[in-house]
């Protein structure tokens, strides 16, 4: 019996070769933006103690209790492929006692694969690319400000021009108490019409049920009283320096009083960077979000510091790159094409195409036995530049015609000069 074809696990994706460049280009630009503002890089394990995320990210929420690929090793360990990027970088940072470091904040980013179990739809995926930046060890209104801007910075450099930034402040652990006692007694009389999440909830971590999907257009949703409204002196005049910076830098954004965030450890700022075009008609808008987290490290048995960070989805990033119709400059050049016409030729061709690639010329030739009509439409597939024909005639005279396939003028060189004249010509 012939087994059935296995195809790809539900909410993956293959990323072929015409896409992967546009990754790398991406990619390559954030890590080239992260050096005009000092972050460098950190590499985190794909799985981690799923103690990590319970208790970093919160179990009320949906990502730990709904979301999360848990496993048990062989040793009877409970480990989780990870969610998020933010927890498993505050534990490293913990455990690597960065908080020592004399270069305080210690600014780091990372890019790397997450997974989360989750309804798949246009845009997200169970396993999805993640880039975030976390600065650690500092609680200054400006680095909230230096975030928020490099947020921005990020998208329109790839030429973005449809984003809304939308803030709000969620206040100290003081600030937060008040609102939650407020949002208990306004919930509760209410609490039976509401979806059992949210039930479940009242009393763990009642901010949740303003960022339920379920009962977002509940009616005591949109009148809950506001996070703003709560806020004490220190937390109202953090929010004010946050926002006077932005205005000096001429970054506009929206304030909404109702943006909680999904996860359990954020303070004071909050943010999502939207897209902001009334034409657009896919399910998701947010292209990035983030805060500044005070509990977090101790949360985690770490010093009392405090951070702030984002993170953002590549395949949105791409997504809304397509929808303004953006197109990345990926073209890859090739060097050279070698086309042969016999055995001696060919056999010249396997050793000068090794030299020629030491000397970093890109170059190929043909392995499919093709007359010469066909090696060259597989140099033109190619965009190779450059293309030489070898036969026994070149091989005698030791010389050869190199011809640029843009021009169509052919320039005669010795064999062994190859490699100088295309670098001569690049």
């Amino acid at each position: 019996m012939i087994g059935r074809m296995i195809k790809i696990p539900r909410g993956t994706q293959d990323i072929l070769p015409g896409e992967t460049k546009k990754w790398r280009y991406i990619e390559n630009k954030l890590h080239e933006l992260m050096k005009l503002y000092n972050y460098k890089e950190i590499r985190t394990p794909m799985f981690e103690s799923t103690d990590l995320f319970a208790r970093g990210v919160g179990d009320s929420t949906d990502v730990v209790q709904k979301e999360m690929y848990t496993f048990e090793d062989k040793g009877q360990r409970s480990m989780t492929l990870r969610p998020e990027g933010t927890a498993a970088v505050v534990r490293s940072y913990i455990e690597n006692k960065m908080h020592g470091d004399p270069n305080q904040p210690v600014k780091l980013y990372y890019n790397g694969p997450m997974f989360r179990y989750e309804r798949k739809q246009k845009g997200r995926y169970r396993q999805f690319t993640q880039f975030g930046v976390e600065a650690i060890g500092a609680e200054n209104p400006s680095i909230d400000a230096e975030v928020l801007a490099m947020v921005m910075h990020i998208y329109e450099s790839f030429g973005l021009k449809h984003l809304k930034l939308v803030i709000n402040s969620i206040g100290d652990i003081d600030s937060r108490k008040a609102y939650n006692d407020a949002l208990v007694d306004h919930f509760e009389p209410v609490i039976h019409e509401f979806c059992d999440d949210c039930q479940a909830r009242l009393h763990t971590n009642p901010m949740r049920i303003l960022d339920c999907k379920v009962d977002r257009n509940h009616e005591a949703v949109q009148n809950a009283p506001s996070i703003t409204e709560y806020l004490n002196d220190a937390s109202q005049q953090y929010y004010e320096e946050v926002k006077s910076h932005l205005d000096d830098l001429g970054i506009p954004y929206v304030e909404d009083p109702h943006l909680v965030r999904g996860l359990d450890y954020y303070t004071h700022t909050a943010f999502e960077l939207m897209i902001d075009d009334p034409n657009y008609d896919g399910a998701i808008t947010t292209l990035c979000g983030g805060g500044r987290y005070n509990g977090l490290l101790e949360l985690l048995d770490g010093p009392s510091e405090t951070g702030i960070g984002f993170a953002l989805s590549i395949e949105r990033l791409l997504m809304a790159l397509e929808e303004e119709g953006i197109e990345l400059d990926v073209e890859e050049d090739f060097d050279l094409f070698v086309v042969t016409t016999g055995e001696e030729a060919d056999r010249y061709a396997v050793k000068l195409l090794s030299q020629l690639r030491h000397e970093g010329i890109s170059a190929d030739k043909d392995y499919m036995s093709r007359k010469m009509k066909g090696q060259m439409k597989q140099a033109d597939r190619l965009n190779a530049r450059y293309t030489i024909v070898i036969g026994d005639r070149e091989l005698e005279s030791k010389q050869i015609d190199i011809k640029n396939m843009d021009t169509g003028e052919s320039d005669t060189v010795q064999l062994d000069e190859i490699a100088d004249y295309l670098k001569a010509h690049k």
